[in-house]
């Protein structure tokens, strides 16, 4: 999730673990522990498109950095309170409940989270929520905005903070249930349109949990479609695109190239560029693929052959150009067509 929601809730479990003895200071260090997991883009300058893409949501997101490095930052702040009522064990709860609650909400979203690296490059990613959902982060704000002005031992602090844990993990439950409806609605157009999937997965569209995308895979490519649960009926018109991916043949020996493919977990298209070969990860869509469907993919990666190596780079996005879209999606979310109109 973004780094906005993770600053919330661990700040709620900071106050949920030890706010009755350290106050103020248990939301502050709640904070700091739900951001620590995301400072592994602190990296980035040092690596290529590749290697940050394998180190993102990796060692840092996983239980065994939540095991080893929660012990250290426990003492640490034992030192700095040692004559606060707070104990050794209040600190490392605080630090290993906030890494693993990061983890746990990521785990939700479409990118993947290696919760168990080194032991294992599973990537856990259940495709329910955006990174970005205002659904999930505003109610849970409101809630813990009146803790910060009670005293420590007022039990509404906990009341309020519980009520934002309670609110926001409701949401989630929310979205599963909705996911499990809208793969009924694709499952049954796949039948109906006599569509032989091989695989499928779905995922909400930005900022919501209204507009569902499918993408599903079939032996020379895939079929994408959208459906919104506002939708006055449950006929899903799907996108063709072809897979291509014979065009990487010459170069599947590759091992970066080989890292990258398995990142998009197969979902994957080929175009052939003058210089090279673009490489889409469908996982995230098109920036307005329930719209026209003109624009390029999220998430695209560009491979250059350069004698007997691959140079490796990521395409832009049009940032203005998305902005200028979003009255399209909010009308979409709604079940009209901006298309249609």
């Amino acid at each position: 999730m973004d780094s906005l929601t993770q600053i919330v809730l661990g700040a709620a479990v900071g106050e949920a673990v030890c706010g009755k003895r350290a106050g103020n200071k248990a939301l502050l260090w709640g904070a700091i522990a739900g951001t620590i997991p995301d400072l592994d883009i602190l990296a980035n300058p040092f690596q290529d498109v590749v290697e940050q893409l394998t180190f993102h949501r990796g060692i840092t997101h996983s239980l065994l950095f939540a095991v080893v490095v929660s012990p250290l930052l426990a003492y640490l702040l034992k030192i700095i309170y040692k004559r606060d009522a707070t104990t050794y064990m209040d600190w490392f709860w605080l630090f290993f409940l906030g890494f693993t609650t990061h983890s746990l909400l990521d785990c939700f979203t479409t990118w993947g989270t290696k919760v168990f690296y080194p032991f294992s490059n599973y990537a856990v990613s259940f495709h329910n929520i955006f990174v970005i959902d205002p659904l999930y982060t505003v109610p849970f704000i409101l809630c813990l905005i009146p803790v910060f002005f009670y005293r420590k031992e007022d039990r509404r602090r906990r009341w309020w903070t519980f009520a934002g844990i309670g609110i926001s993990s409701v949401y989630m439950m929310i979205t599963l249930v909705e996911k499990f409806a809208v793969n009924n609605v694709f499952e049954r157009n796949f039948k109906d349109q006599h569509i032989k999937v091989i695989r499928y997965s779905t995922k909400p569209t930005p900022f919501n949990t209204v507009l569902w995308n499918a993408t599903a895979e079939v032996d020379s490519g895939y079929y994408i479609g959208y459906y919104s649960l506002l939708d006055k009926g449950k006929d899903v018109k799907f996108k063709y695109f072809p897979k291509n991916h014979q065009l990487l043949y010459d170069y599947l020996q590759n091992e970066k190239l080989q890292t990258l493919l398995g990142i998009t977990e197969g979902y994957y298209t080929v175009e052939r560029q003058n210089d090279g070969y673009l490489i889409n990860d469908l996982r995230f869509g098109q920036l307005d693929g329930w719209g026209e469907g003109k624009e390029g993919f999220t998430f695209a990666y560009k491979i250059t052959p350069d004698h007997n190596s691959l140079k490796f780079s990521r395409t832009s996005n049009n940032l203005k150009k998305a902005r200028s879209l979003m009255p399209m999606l909010w009308k979409r979310i709604l079940g009209e067509n901006p298309v249609a109109n």
